[in-house]
């Protein structure tokens, strides 16, 4: 059973920076998919960026291109989320997410696509 831990959440400065990590425990680097979501308040949940853990190919959100990098450890086994030039309009609970199905390359940013979720790590950014 994969499972998976989210952290690096905090109160940030606009401008600023922050790392988030998502550990998986059960998850195997076979071209599964890891994604991140945010939802703010009162707002659905919207896919941020993902990974596919086979090829390394990545997808982003139009809002979080330029700003937000997505990589992988796999020695680790933690995916991280780099979010730069964080605005007030980031502030969310953000969750990382797995998916079971395997895919040759690429990934997507619908959350019905994905089968395991981590417990949120809360993001503020104040202007």
């Amino acid at each position: 059973e994969v499972q998976l831990q989210a952290s690096g959440g905090g109160l940030v400065q606009a401008g600023g920076s922050l790392r988030l990590s998502c550990a998986a425990s059960g998850f195997t680097f076979d071209s599964h998919s890891i994604g991140w979501f945010r939802q703010a308040p009162g707002k659905e949940r919207e896919g941020v960026s993902c990974i596919n853990s086979g090829d390394g190919s990545t997808s982003y959100a139009d809002s979080v291109k330029g700003r937000f990098t997505i990589s992988s450890d796999r020695a680790k086994s933690i995916f991280y989320l780099q979010m730069n030039s964080l605005k007030p309009e980031d502030t969310a609970v953000y969750y990382c997410a797995a998916e079971r199905a395997v895919h040759n390359f690429g990934c997507g940013l619908g959350a019905s696509e994905y089968d395991y979720w981590g417990q949120g790590t809360l993001v503020t950014v104040s202007s």
